[in-house]
């Protein structure tokens, strides 16, 4: 007999469980199954920028999260004889140095939380689209049964090697980038000659809240901050991690072996000096590529994470693109599945994601390329970096870069731009299709899955009064979040959180016809926002 199921996930890593949890929260029916036995181990990506903590905190998992990591105050990079410059993180870019293991474990939780259990051990072995299903074998590799398994929907989020992305024939093209890392992970000790003080004694943004469990002795080596140490010889990077080990990762030579001795010998060579490793819990050698699959997209099975991309660890983006995947694409899917969007929603998907991806393999492999640039190179490299932090670039642009509030997203979702783009770049109104610190959606599980409208003005004026009647035409796909007194203004926020419209009153009617165009129907027929009435 053939089970059947609205969505089945691939994959039940930090990606895969992140789509089927918001999913579930939307209120999706979801099968999630993995081909390993048990879940995923090991620290792995450790950096969780704003878009996955805005993620962990619409699943009810931010204080959870917090407790558990490490919150720096500051990027702080060493650049030998040449000083030191030092980024501090204002709050809205402050990441969790959290273990992917123990992200994993949270979302796991928060899917059973709704639910939904993973089916381990449990291998797709062949996967068969149609035109309104999928039709998938499973094999339960315990005892080899197997069991043919009907969805509407196919996400394919099992990794680098992704058998879904096999099966369905798409290309994943790209190259390795010529180095290899070593990255070990332990317990360090020691006095060092490098300047860096605690961001709790200096006031430093997020000063309060920074202090993970278990910090290690340092000496006057910040373990509130993470390191780059920009020596001639190479990068290398010293990050805490919360249970008081830290981990040192860096290009290193052919050759090199993956042992506590070449570990140590990395951090002598680049590090500050005066620190050694008095536990080495692990270390490995890894090399990376950057990847993209010739489409994300095939009829109704789609591509998340690192089926979908994956580029140079550098930056600490890897579950910062794959995560904002499935929060890009579970409103759209939830959306048609309940009958609330159109099919056509889900074409946008491709396109978007595609962006992002190009704008992050373009800022990592920049980043990639100056860790392992030459003794020449790396003079330019660091007076370049001194020169930014005079004039304030590395503040203003490249700590949210990292922090992913400069991704942006074309105008596809709608089809068309709004008119009159020059009122859109007051700084009140954000531009559609950009992320900004100062607008994000509320995490309440209420408005999951809806557009959230921000007014601000005179409650009796024309925005307030075209807001009411928008909300009034599609109460499921808005909601009004008003706000009295100020200049006459509106944002529009998509559910996951890139700005969809802003301006004012009349900017509203013509945002409330894009959104009309998203529906299957009005129930008046008549456009919305321009006086309908149910």
């Amino acid at each position: 007999m053939t089970r059947h199921t609205t969505v089945l996930v691939v994959g039940a890593g930090p990606c895969g469980l992140a789509m089927a949890a918001q999913l579930r929260r939307l209120d999706v029916d979801v099968t999630v199954v993995d081909a390993q036995g048990r879940p995923h181990t090991g620290s792995r990506a450790i950096l969780l920028w704003p878009p996955v903590r805005e993620v962990l905190d619409e699943l009810g998992l931010a204080e959870d999260a917090a407790r558990a990591a490490v919150r720096p105050a500051a990027l702080h990079y060493h650049l030998g004889s040449g000083g030191s410059v030092r980024v501090p993180l204002a709050a809205s870019d402050i990441p969790l140095v959290l273990p992917q293991e123990r992200t994993g474990q949270l979302l796991a939780q928060a899917l059973a939380d709704r639910g939904t259990n993973v089916e381990w051990g449990t291998r797709v072995s062949r996967i068969t689209p149609t035109a309104d299903s999928v039709r998938a074998t499973l094999t339960r590799e315990a005892d080899g049964t197997q069991e043919e398994i009907e969805a509407d929907w196919l996400i394919g989020a099992d990794g680098l090697h992704s058998s879904v992305r096999e099966a369905l024939g798409v290309e994943f093209s790209g190259a390795r980038f010529p180095a290899t890392f070593l990255l070990a992970e332990g317990r360090i000790t020691g006095t060092t000659d490098a300047a860096g003080t605690d961001a709790a004694d200096t006031g430093g943004p997020g000063a309060a809240h920074t202090r993970g469990p278990g910090a290690a002795d340092t000496g006057n080596l910040s373990t509130q901050e993470i390191h780059y140490f920009l020596a001639r010889t190479g990068v290398a990077l010293l990050a805490p991690l919360p249970s008081g080990e830290f981990r040192l990762s860096g290009a290193v030579p052919a050759g090199t072996a993956d042992t506590a001795e070449h570990a140590q010998a990395l951090l002598d060579e680049r590090g500050p000096g005066g620190l050694r490793f008095t536990e080495v819990r692990s270390v490995a050698l890894f090399s990376s590529e950057e990847r993209v699959a010739h489409t994300l997209r095939s009829g109704r099975c789609f591509l998340v994470g690192d089926a979908a991309h994956v580029h140079s660890p550098i930056g600490g983006q890897g579950l910062n693109l794959g995560i904002p995947d499935t929060r890009n694409l579970a409103w759209k899917l939830a959306g048609v599945v309940h009958g609330r969007l159109r099919p056509s929603v889900l074409d946008s998907y491709d396109p978007e994601r595609r962006a992002v991806i190009a704008q992050t393999l373009e800022a990592t492999g920049r980043m990639a390329r100056q860790a392992v640039a030459g003794p020449v190179a790396g003079r330019v490299r660091n007076l370049t970096w001194k020169l930014l932090q005079v004039t304030g670039v590395l503040t203003r642009f490249y700590a949210p870069m990292l922090a992913g509030w400069r991704s942006h997203y074309p105008d596809v979702l709608f089809g068309a731009p709004l008119p009159d783009p020059k009122r859109r770049t007051q700084r009140s109104r954000p531009r559609p299709g950009t992320r900004d610190p100062r607008w994000t959606p509320r995490p309440t599980d209420a408005l999951a899955g809806r557009f959230q409208l921000f007014t601000h003005g005179d409650p009796a004026g024309p925005l307030a009064a075209r807001a009411a009647q928008l909300v009034a035409d599609l109460p499921d796909l808005i909601a009004h979040i008003p706000s009295d007194g100020g200049q006459e203004h509106f944002v529009l926020l998509r559910p996951d959180g890139y700005v969809a419209a802003s301006g004012g009153a009349d900017d509203l009617s013509h945002a409330g016809r894009r959104l009309a165009s998203l529906v299957p129907a009005l129930p008046s027929g008549t456009p919305a926002g321009e006086g309908s009435s149910r």
